[in-house]
């Protein structure tokens, strides 16, 4: 039995080892390759994932530097679209804010007019309405108690009469009245000439003012203001009882300067400050305008003007605090040169009479008004206006055929 024993063969040794280790170690080895796999898959993933984003964030960033150029543009565009707009708004805005504040002084002026009235006026039925009528233009022709002869000689040529003057305010928007005021004693002999005058005619408008020639400067103040109160007009004109006026070329030369918010329209001129006593159109005040010798500054003669609806306005709510000088055409003119208004200089507002008007109306060019200088007027208005209309009229039937 030794011999068998030792002659028995033994398993061998490395299979019984590898049989042993391979049920561990097959285990752990699963289990790392497990976690290991999915280690390298997730890292995989992200990556993909940054690839894509990083791709899909250039081909953004490229599309975009290609549209941004044409943004730019259609942003610059509306910008300047937008600009534009926004000044549009505000230019309407203050026009519209300006507007306001006309009618707002327009009121207020209505109101101290319709308190501050006289029994007069009151009487002769001179009063605001609260619906004004609206016209073209207001014209109002300044006279005297004793110019009956000039009111007629003017109605007799180129004032419209009775139911001409009705049709010229309602088709054309044109009111034409003699301007005067009351006497030193209101109902005395005086007034009730102009009230039986005015019953006739039915061409006044009464002022609340006591007439008299060193007064003109006070009386143009109450005329704006009284007619602003009353009508609402483009413009508002003065004229001298003994000047000749073509009332189609007035409103021709008025329509051209519509749309201008304060304009002054007339013959200006600078005329010598006289500082001399006793003399006609001495200046009591004339160390105002500086040293002997000096000139005022360009205003209007005062034989015709026209200013527009807004400086109307400034003289009626203003009028408490209006210096007056001694010239009215002065006056006036004091009231606008610190303002900012359009002064325009319009010879065919101050022609002379024939033979001057009366080559402008051959040439086809008539003149708004005719007068003469030397006589401040048509000089010797009652006898010569109807040869004046004659031979420097446009025609009776002018203003009729003509479009303002």
């Amino acid at each position: 039995m030794g011999p068998m024993l030792r002659n028995r063969p033994l398993p061998p040794p490395h299979k019984a080892a590898a049989s042993g280790l391979s049920t561990r170690w097959v285990c752990f080895f699963c289990i790392g390759s497990f976690f290991l796999g999915v280690l390298v898959v997730n890292r995989l993933w992200a990556i993909s994932d940054s690839v894509e984003i990083n791709e899909t964030l250039s081909g953004e960033t490229q599309q975009s530097r290609k549209v941004q150029p044409v943004e730019d543009m259609v942003e610059t565009g509306d910008i300047l679209s937008q600009v534009s707009q926004t000044h549009n708004v505000i230019m309407t805005l203050d026009k519209s804010i300006s507007s306001l504040e006309m009618r707002l002084s327009a009121a207020r002026a209505s109101k101290a007019y319709n308190e501050d009235r006289s029994p007069l006026l009151k009487e002769t039925g001179i009063g605001h309405s609260r619906n004004r009528p609206k016209v073209f233009f207001v014209m109002g022709i300044i006279t005297a108690f004793s110019s009956r002869k000039r009111r007629d000689s003017i109605r007799d040529t180129w004032l419209p009469k009775g139911e001409d003057l009705k049709k010229l305010e309602k088709e054309k928007g044109i009111i034409i009245r003699f301007v005067i005021g009351h006497s030193a004693t209101p109902g005395g002999v005086l007034d009730r000439a102009i009230e039986a005058e005015e019953e006739q005619h039915k061409d006044f408008l009464r002022l609340n003012h006591v007439e008299g020639y060193h007064e003109l400067s006070s009386k143009t103040q109450i005329f704006f203001s009284t007619a602003a109160a009353t009508w609402d007009a483009d413009f508002y004109v003065k004229v001298d009882d003994d000047v000749h006026v073509n009332l189609g070329m007035v409103g021709s030369t008025l329509a051209r300067h519509r749309s201008k918010p304060r304009v002054y329209v007339g013959c200006m001129k600078s005329g010598p400050v006289l500082a001399q006593k006793g003399v006609k159109y001495h200046e009591p005040e004339y160390w105002k305008f500086g040293e002997e010798g000096n000139k005022y500054f360009r205003h209007a003669t005062g034989q015709i003007y026209a200013i527009s609806k807004n400086l109307a306005t400034y003289i009626s709510v203003n009028r408490p605090i209006l210096h007056r000088f001694a010239n009215e055409d002065v006056s006036l003119g004091s009231w606008f040169i610190g303002l900012d208004v359009e002064h325009v200089d319009d010879r065919s507002l101050c022609c002379g009479t024939p033979t001057d008007c009366e080559y402008k109306a051959q040439a086809g060019n008539p003149c708004a008004a005719s007068f003469d200088w030397s006589c401040s007027g048509v000089c010797k208005s009652v006898e010569r206006m109807e040869e004046v209309h004659q031979r420097c009229g446009e025609g009776d039937g002018a203003i009729w055929h003509t479009s303002f």
